[in-house]
C-alpha cells in the first residue's frame, strides 16, 4: 500500500503560480509511476500530466502544455506540479495518483493509488 498526502492548494491570481505537492509513504515510491488529475465542478475527473518511475518521461494533456511541469524527488519520496500562468479554467480540485503500470499510464483506471485532493481556484 502507497499513502499520497497532498499540500499546496490554494488561492491565486489569473497569470499567477502554485506549486502542489504529494508526498508518499507506506512502500518505497520511486518504482511507481506519477500522475495528476483534476476535477472541475460538474464535469468528469481528466488527467493532467504524468512521469514514468525513472523520472525521465513526462506526458501533459494538451491543456496545460508549456504551463505546468511534473517532477519526483525520490529521497523525499515526492511528486509536484508546478503550476504557471494559470487561468480561470484551471480551477478545480486537483489529485496525486501513483500506478504500477509501465510507462506513462493516462487512465484513472490504470492508477492504483490516490491522494485526498487539494482544491485550486484561479480568479479573473
Amino acid at each position: 500500500q502507497v499513502q499520497l498526502l497532498e499540500s499546496g492548494g490554494g488561492l491565486v491570481q489569473a497569470g499567477g503560480s502554485l506549486r502542489l505537492s504529494c508526498a508518499a509513504s507506506g512502500r518505497p515510491f520511486s518504482s511507481y509511476a506519477k500522475g495528476w488529475f483534476r476535477q472541475a465542478p460538474g464535469k468528469e475527473r481528466e488527467f493532467v500530466a504524468a512521469v514514468n518511475w525513472s523520472g525521465g518521461g513526462t506526458y501533459y494533456a494538451d491543456s496545460v502544455k508549456g504551463r505546468f511541469t511534473i517532477s519526483t524527488d525520490n529521497a523525499k519520496n515526492a511528486v509536484y506540479l508546478q503550476m504557471n500562468s494559470l487561468k480561470p479554467e484551471d480551477t478545480a480540485v486537483y489529485y496525486c495518483a501513483a500506478s504500477t503500470n509501465y510507462g506513462l499510464p493516462k487512465r484513472i483506471s490504470e492508477y492504483d493509488y490516490w491522494g485526498q485532493g487539494t482544491q485550486v481556484t484561479v480568479s479573473s
